[in-house]
C-alpha cells in the first residue's frame, strides 16, 4: 500500500480524504489504511488534546466529506466524488421505498427513513422517540441505524452535546443523521444511478487500487 501522511488535524483529514476518496476510521484488515494508524499516537484519544474523534466532528459539520458506518458496521469517511459510486453499489440503484415495496426492506428501516425524509436532519433520541423504538416498541434501534448508514441511505450530518446550567457542553457527542441528499444534493449522490451497479463498484474499486497501491481483491472484500 502507497504511504499516506500522517494526519493531524481536520483539515487535513479532510484534504486526505478529497484525495484518496475513502477512509475507514478504524484498523482493519488494510495495514495502514485507517485513520487510527495515521494518527499520532499523542493524539489519538488523550485528554485535553484534540484528536480524531474532535475532527470526525468537525468533518461532519462541514458537510465536505461523508462520514457515517460505512464499512462493515464501522465509521468511515468518504469524499464526494466517489460516493455516487459506492450509493449505487449498495443501493443496489433502489431508492429506499422503491426497496421497501420489493420486499429488499425491513419495516423499522422505512419507518426510520420515512421520519427522517420528513422532518430533516434528526438527532439519534429524537429518531428513536418519534419511531416508537423503546421497551415495548420497535426493537433493535442500533442495528437499524447501523444498516441504514450500511447502504448508504443515512450518513451523520452534526454532533451535539448536552450542556450544563453555564453553557458548557458535556458528556457523549449526540449523532444527528441525515440523508446523503440532504448534506450533498440528490442530483449528485443520485448521479450514477444509470450505472449497473457491479460496474459502480467495480469503478470504485479501481480508483482506490490505483490511488493507494492496494490490490482489488483486497478493497473489495473490505466495502462489499
Amino acid at each position: 500500500m502507497k504511504k499516506l501522511p500522517m494526519v493531524k488535524s481536520a483539515g487535513e483529514l479532510e484534504a486526505l480524504v478529497m484525495e484518496i476518496g475513502f477512509l475507514p476510521f478504524f484498523r482493519g484488515d488494510i495495514p495502514g489504511f485507517s485513520l487510527e494508524e495515521l494518527t499520532p499516537p499523542e493524539r489519538w484519544f488523550k485528554d485535553g488534546v484534540e484528536g480524531p474523534w474532535e475532527w470526525r466532528e468537525t468533518a461532519a459539520e462541514n458537510g465536505q466529506i461523508g462520514y457515517g458506518k460505512l464499512v462493515r458496521g464501522k465509521a468511515a469517511f468518504i469524499s464526494p466524488e466517489l460516493l455516487p459510486l459506492l450509493v449505487n453499489y449498495r443501493r443496489d440503484g433502489y431508492d429506499y421505498d422503491a426497496r421497501f415495496d420489493d420486499g429488499l426492506m425491513k419495516r423499522r428501516e422505512k419507518i426510520v427513513m420515512d421520519a427522517v425524509m420528513e422532518n430533516g436532519p434528526m438527532l439519534s433520541p429524537d429518531i428513536k422517540k418519534a419511531c416508537g423504538f423503546g421497551k415495548d416498541g420497535l426493537k433493535g434501534f442500533d442495528g437499524v441505524m447501523t444498516a441504514l448508514q450500511m447502504q448508504t441511505y443515512l450518513l451523520v450530518r452534526a454532533f451535539e452535546y448536552k450542556k450544563d446550567k453555564h453553557g458548557v457542553p458535556y458528556g457523549w457527542g449526540v449523532g444527528r443523521y441525515a440523508a446523503p441528499e440532504m448534506i450533498f444534493g440528490a442530483e449528485l449522490v443520485t448521479g450514477r444511478y444509470s450505472q449497473e451497479p457491479k460496474e459502480s463498484f467495480a469503478e470504485l474499486i479501481g480508483l482506490l487500487s490505483e490511488r493507494l497501491e492496494i490490490p482489488p481483491e483486497s478493497l473489495q472484500k473490505l466495502l462489499r
